[in-house]
């Protein structure tokens, strides 16, 4: 998938070419070898993670050094002239720490949060509820911290993605998120430094359970539902064209009072 993202043809290419997007590919914990790749794909990389129903994903120090590298790249977007940042992801189960960030950080069950990710069955939906199951018991009441919360369950890319929600809102440079991934980063992101929320907007509802109960905690309305379940931020772009035609119509549309004779 990585592959197909530097060649242009996954899914997020094809809609970000038509909404004149420019995308940026970054591996950001991938577990495989890509020395064929442009050497800018990797130039933040970050290690693989552990899984959250043994162990804690990442290390204190892995963690940090994750929401730094989200940081940098959200300034590299910023000083290249971005005024809007959407953040995508691609990676095989990460629906699963995600939902599991968020029945974290809002008091849920396993069970409440699950979903079927791409499409899985009933057999491997049930085990991946007990796998976020025993992800929180093992954590129980120690991760009262977000970072600490994050580095536990979390991943290098959500962590990654949680630095970058962080400095986009800092810089006062709005965000426009996804789907279960992005918004259970902005859960975090929120917990760790209240106002984060206020840059980010909604682009879709996912058919993840988690996302929505996450939105709502959040208090955001997502631009479009249409059961979209791909990720690498299609959502968000298919939403786009929907909010520049928003932004057109507050800057040109004349109000009545502007037409109506002076008498």
């Amino acid at each position: 998938m990585v592959r197909a993202f530097v060649a242009g043809v996954a899914g997020a290419n094809c809609l970000a070419r038509q909404h004149g997007v420019a995308l940026r590919v970054l591996d950001l914990g991938v577990d495989d070898d890509l020395d064929d790749l442009p050497a800018e794909v990797s130039v933040y990389h970050l290690g693989p993670s552990e899984p959250i129903d043994r162990f804690d994903a990442l290390t204190s120090a892995d963690c940090r050094q994750a929401l730094r590298v989200g940081e940098m790249i959200a300034k590299d977007e910023i000083s290249a002239g971005a005024d809007l940042l959407i953040i995508g992801d691609m990676g095989i189960g990460n629906t699963t720490p995600a939902a599991a960030l968020v029945a974290a950080t809002l008091g849920l069950r396993a069970d409440e949060v699950v979903g079927r990710g791409s499409g899985v069955d009933g057999d491997r939906l049930q085990h991946k509820t007990e796998v976020i199951g025993k992800a929180l018991d093992r954590i129980g009441d120690g991760t009262q911290n977000p970072i600490d919360r994050l580095a536990a369950l979390g991943s290098a890319d959500i962590a990654a993605g949680v630095g970058f929600l962080r400095t986009a809102a800092k810089s006062g440079v709005p965000v426009l998120l996804d789907g279960i991934v992005s918004v259970a980063e902005a859960c975090v992101a929120e917990d760790l430094e209240p106002g984060v929320v206020a840059w980010c907007a909604a682009g879709h509802r996912s058919t993840e359970p988690a996302q929505q109960l996450a939105l709502d905690k959040l208090g955001l309305e997502p631009v479009i539902d249409l059961g979209l379940r791909l990720g690498e931020g299609t959502g968000a772009l298919t939403a786009l064209p929907v909010l520049r035609s928003a932004v057109l119509m507050l800057r040109e549309l004349a109000l009545l009072a502007d037409l109506s004779p002076v008498s």
